[in-house]
Formats: C-alpha cells, structure tokens, sequence
C-alpha cells in the first residue's frame, strides 16, 4: 500500500509541473475579482485559482503550492498588503525556487513572483488591476498577448471581468501557450451577492477538467452561464406559516 501512495504522489508531484497560464484581475466599476487560467494537467481549477470577494485574489502554480491560496486569502483579508504576502511565502516556503504565484488585493494591488527554477519559458508581469503569469510557455509573446488582449477587452466597455479574463487565456494560446499543449481550464469571479438568486459572492465559477479544447469550452460555458442565470428569474418561495 506504501508503495502504491508513493507512486501516486510521485505521479501528482510530475504533473504538478505541466506548464501553466494565468491572470488575476479585478474590475473597480463592479467590484469583481478573480483568476482565469488555462493548463496541461488535470482539473487545474481544484489547484491554481483562489478568490474572495471584497478580499482579494492568488493563483499559485508551476510546482503550485496550494496552501499559498487560503493562507494569501486570510492574510489579504487581515489587511496584509500584497508586497507583504509575497514576501511571507517566500520566507516560508523550501519550495520557492520553483514556484509562480499572483497576489491581488480588493483595490487591484498586485505582487507577483516566477521562481528560478521554474521551466522555461517562465515569466509575469503587472498591470493596472491585473497581473499575468505562465510557465513552460512557448515564450514570453504569451504573456504579452495575454496584457495586450486583457487591456484591449477591457477599454472596450462590451461583457465583464469574465470576458475580460477568458480573452487573455485566448490570446494566449493562440500566442503559442503550453509548450506541452492543453488540458484543462478554469474561470472564477467572486462578486458580493453575485452568486445564484444572490445568496453567495459566486459570480462564476466554471471549470473545464480535461478536454482536448479547454479554453474553447470556457467560452461556450460561459455563454451558457450568461444566457441561464443573467436572464433566469427568480422563483419566490412560498411563505412558511
């Protein structure tokens, strides 16, 4: 049995290192906040993407350690700043020479950081309310499409952080992306009272797990999710005597 967990851990640690694009991003005009990422490993929605609405927002990869997430979330909840964050992890963390990570508060505060040790090509950058990062990429033009089509979607004025995020992950791959391809995908966006009939921050959440297309089964869901709950009324409970 031991060596049976020692293969299985051993084959989580390998796939924890398949290359990785993500964006934190938050929009001052509603509040939004989240994560949207794209890569070549199973279920990257359960690993990479954290957020809270009115808190702030982490993704964590390369070889992710997770607990970057709810322990950056707490902290950016006590009123650390992301800077401080960053900085605390790295203390912290053996690991820190192969890890990336994005930290994004409720005002669109950013830090950011790309381990020396993560594979080629491996980098982030910071923008006004945003930050992107991706490792094993095909080369940097992925993250630069990623900054240039967030920037681009959002002084359009047309959809929401959503969109927003889901054209960088498209930008992206069509950039060149994970130099080992595509598996799975994720999109999250916490917003107060944003979630089904207004009784969770929830705003979106999907997750694409293994598909040959990840990103391209994003955006159908995420129109799917737009044409069910934006339109959808809501049916009134009846009253309990």
């Amino acid at each position: 049995m031991r060596g049976s967990l020692a293969v299985v851990a051993g084959l989580f640690a390998s796939s924890a290192l398949q290359g990785t694009f993500s964006i934190v991003a938050y929009d001052p005009a509603t509040g939004d906040i989240g994560v949207a990422v794209q890569s070549r490993v199973l279920g990257v929605g359960s690993i990479v993407p954290w957020a809270e609405a009115g808190v702030g927002a982490i993704a964590t990869q390369a070889l992710a350690n997770v607990r970057f997430g709810p322990d950056g979330l707490q902290r950016l909840g006590e009123g650390q700043s992301p800077e401080a964050i960053r900085e605390a992890f790295l203390m912290s963390d053996a690991g820190r020479d192969r890890r990336q990570f994005l930290i994004l508060d409720a005002k669109g505060g950013t830090a950011a950081f790309t381990g020396s040790e993560c594979f080629d090509w491996a980098g982030h950058h910071e923008g006004e309310n945003f930050a992107v990062a991706g490792n094993i990429l095909a080369s940097n033009a992925v993250v630069e499409a990623m900054v240039n089509a967030f920037e681009k979607e959002r002084a359009s004025g047309q959809g929401e952080l959503a969109e927003w995020m889901l054209g960088a992950l498209q930008a992206g791959q069509v950039a060149g992306g994970d130099k080992r391809g595509q598996q799975s995908a994720a999109l999250l966006v916490m917003r107060k009272g944003g979630g089904y009939s207004g009784t969770s921050d929830r705003h979106v959440d999907l997750r694409v797990e293994d598909h040959v297309s990840p990103i391209e089964e994003l955006a159908r869901l995420l129109k799917k999710h737009r044409a069910f709950f934006r339109y959808r009324p809501i049916t009134k409970q009846p009253e309990t005597e």
